[in-house]
């Protein structure tokens, strides 16, 4: 094998609103993205000196080569693959451990698929050229096109046991056991090198299972409980009292945790400010909860501001089933435990309610109680003022909030990243005209 190709198909859609601002690989569960439990599975199989290359949409593929600039990453950059053996490997693919030891036997000329759909397809030179045109478009893959995939392959392998995701409530109904799973290999060949201050504690017996990155510390008074399961906490993060956190959990490089319950399944992201309750929840990078508020079953994006006692709701009053609407298959039973999803840049003010399973799309302003899913760029006031009040964000109002808000961690918004966001602008007009979002000054 010459090159891993993590391509991308048309179900990107389900996973609005968080993908329209990165491919499904981009996505977290666990301690890892999707795409780098792909890599590490193919080189821990042994399978070395292969250029790894991302397929999606060609509006991201600007910002996303800025985004992976130094990880050796190559997006929409197939060009180089010509005349070589490919993998190529379904962006939706969860790659989980027991999966990951199957990956040494790999056959070339095999379509290996999950209920008829494709998860990874081996080709060699001569088959690889038929069908690197259509990825060479730039343009998630369709049924045809990922018939012509499975077809260039002279033997079908069905792999029952494979996790295609299909929502993006399964990132969080897998996210705690990965957590679990893949902390000896997140810290395979580490000692910690962080300080556990006098009077912190750790409940459950087992030091092993922490980890403290290198400049971490957890301030006295602090309880890390592993009990049910180890904690990651990485390079330069701070963990203030009073705090309690509950393995399995992961926080990334330079977060602060500001106080508060850090419950089981919390995965939390680089240079994020959060504090409150937080429980089987998904937190991106650069996005701040810093105050008192619960966020539970949560999937939030990046560079989002939750404002003081921002509380979303992760169980119906009956204890019932909770229906999201996807487009193009209409309400979806989601289970019972399902919290929000919510897009990058979001922000809301204080005291916001979210009710259960409700989606916040990208850009978008939230105030009051949010009954329903949020488009995006709009800003959301259906409970405050006027009745029914649903404005839309202007386009330069949320360029220049970007690069505010980028500015406050001294970084300076880029050229691909202001394109992106007058593309998305256009992309989700039609997402707002359907949920009747006017135009004109709001209410509140």
């Amino acid at each position: 094998m010459e090159a891993v190709v993590i391509f991308e198909d048309a179900k990107w859609g389900n996973f609005k609103p968080l993908t329209w601002t990165r491919p499904v690989c981009l996505l977290r569960t666990g301690i890892f993205h999707l795409w780098e439990k792909v890599v590490q599975a193919c080189k821990r199989a042994g399978m070395e000196g292969f250029e790894v290359h991302i397929h999606t949409r060609n509006y991201l593929a600007p910002t996303l080569r800025h985004c992976l600039k130094g990880k050796g990453v190559f997006v929409n950059e197939l060009e180089r693959v010509e005349g070589k053996s490919i993998l190529f490997v379904n962006g939706r693919l969860l790659v989980t451990p027991e999966l990951a030891q199957q990956a040494s036997a790999i056959e070339k000329g095999v379509a290996y698929t999950k209920d008829g759909e494709p998860i990874a397809v081996y080709l060699g030179e001569t088959a690889a050229a038929t069908v690197l045109p259509a990825l060479q478009r730039g343009e998630p893959l369709t049924g045809n096109d990922l018939q012509s995939l499975m077809d260039a392959a002279t033997m079908k392998r069905e792999v029952p046991e494979a996790i295609l995701l299909r929502y993006p409530w399964q990132l969080i109904d897998h996210n705690a056991e990965l957590i679990s799973a893949e902390f000896p290999l997140a810290t395979e060949g580490k000692e910690s090198e962080g300080k556990l201050e006098q009077g912190a504690v750790i409940y459950g017996g087992d030091s092993s299972k922490v980890y403290l990155g290198k400049g971490a510390i957890v301030h006295p008074t602090v309880v890390l409980d592993v009990t049910h399961g180890p904690i990651f906490i990485g390079d330069n993060t701070i963990v203030y009292p009073p705090t309690r956190i509950e393995g399995p959990a992961y926080i990334g490089k330079g977060t602060w945790i500001v106080g508060g319950k850090i419950r089981e399944g919390s995965n939390i992201g680089d240079v994020c400010r959060v504090g409150g309750e937080v429980e089987e929840s998904i937190i991106h990078g650069y996005s701040n909860k810093y105050h008192d508020g619960f966020l539970g079953h949560a999937y939030v994006g990046e560079w989002v501001n939750l404002g003081a006692l921002t509380t979303n709701s992760d169980l119906k009053d009956t204890y019932g089933s909770v229906r999201i609407n996807i487009e193009g298959e209409g309400k979806v039973d989601a289970g019972t435990k399902v919290g929000c999803f919510i897009g990058d840049q979001v922000k809301t003010s204080i005291g916001v309610l979210i009710y259960t399973g409700k989606r916040i799309g990208i850009f978008s302003h939230v105030h009051g109680v949010a009954t329903d899913d949020v488009p995006s760029f709009t800003i959301w006031a259906k409970s405050v003022g006027a009745p029914g009040d649903a404005v839309e964000l202007l386009l330069e109002s949320a360029l220049e909030i970007h690069k505010r808000v980028l500015a406050r961690r001294k970084i300076e918004a880029t050229p691909e990243e202001l394109e992106l966001i007058r593309t998305l602008f256009e992309l989700t007009r039609e997402e707002r005209e359907k949920a009747g979002v006017r135009q004109g000054r709001p209410s509140i």
